[in-house]
């Protein structure tokens, strides 16, 4: 019984190994959080890789998982928070283990939420538990493919229906507002809003996967036009921008009212926004941290977005 505990132990800090790794995204900086040397961490990695028969690291700069990798990370993580969970209620039963770094969990969000209201979420987590959170970005269009490739536990995301293996919680709407300086007005739309001077003046976008000024344009053109843009991935710097007449761009209303209210920003049409609903896709695994998350979420969100 002894030398199976230790095996459980070994496979557990070999899958811990791999997942710090890939969040890190080199050897030497999972060397550094594990405190082991590079060397020690490569000959993890290639165990672990030869106990399952698939590389699970492409080494690179920075280095990352295979699809194969991104399960046994998903599958590592939760084997830490399975192991927190354990520890707190029984902390005699792995005192051997007490050292360990912190569990992880890995969620997916779209930017605007993460600047928005998410923070408070996060706050109300942190406050009732240790675990630490691993935020990666992608569009709500997006966030539901890292769940299907088993890389997060949980997302934001613009989808309703429940991923395979989770449930999906309606968590109210973001609303967006077509924005432009006054200069970038009078310049680019001085002879009206219409699919022609759409065509001509530049948007932004946040990356290729925006799709928002194109959502918005086709209510108000019913047409399909390429717009020229700009990619410009950071929220706050799509605010400065569109202030500055970089471009015309969607924002969030409730970012900009201040703008709005001053003139210093102006909408392209009032009367026309853009609803965004958002859900929260949630793995089914019975793990107390990630409910614990959930029903934080779910505050937070209630409180902040349109229902």
């Amino acid at each position: 019984m002894k030398n199976e505990w230790r095996i459980n132990i070994l496979e557990s800090e070999l899958l811990a190994t791999v997942a710090t790794v890939v969040r890190e995204g080199s050897f030497e900086r999972a060397a550094a959080i594990l405190n082991i040397t590079p060397s020690a961490v490569s000959q993890r990695v290639r165990l672990l890789e030869e106990r399952v028969g698939s590389v699970l690291v492409v080494r690179g700069q920075p280095c990352i998982a295979t699809q194969a990798g991104a399960r046994v990370c998903r599958h590592a993580d939760t084997v830490a928070l399975l192991e927190e969970d354990l520890r707190r209620d029984m902390p005699t039963l792995l005192p051997e283990v007490n050292h360990r770094m912190h569990s992880t969990l890995r969620i997916a969000i779209n930017a605007d939420s993460l600047a928005s209201w998410f923070i408070p979420a996060m706050q109300a987590f942190c406050s009732q538990s240790s675990t630490l959170l691993d935020v990666v970005l992608d569009d709500q269009e997006q966030t539901g493919e890292w769940l299907r490739r088993g890389q997060v536990l949980a997302a934001v995301s613009a989808e309703r229906t429940a991923v395979q293996g989770c449930r999906s919680h309606k968590l109210g709407a973001l609303r967006y507002v077509a924005t432009a300086s006054p200069a970038f007005v009078a310049r680019h739309f001085a002879h009206g809003l219409n699919a022609d001077s759409l065509m001509r003046a530049p948007s932004l976008i946040f990356d290729r996967n925006d799709q928002l000024q194109q959502q918005w344009v086709r209510k108000l053109t019913r047409k399909n036009i390429a717009l020229p843009a700009h990619r410009l991935p950071s929220p706050q710097a799509f605010i400065d921008a569109t202030s500055a007449g970089v471009g015309w761009g969607m924002n969030l209303l409730s970012a900009v009212q201040h703008q709005l209210q001053t003139g210093q920003l102006i909408a392209l049409d009032g009367a026309r926004t853009l609803d965004v609903p958002l859900y929260w896709q949630v793995t089914k695994l019975p793990l107390p941290s990630l409910q614990s998350l959930t029903r934080c979420v779910l505050e937070a969100s209630h409180a902040a977005l349109i229902s």
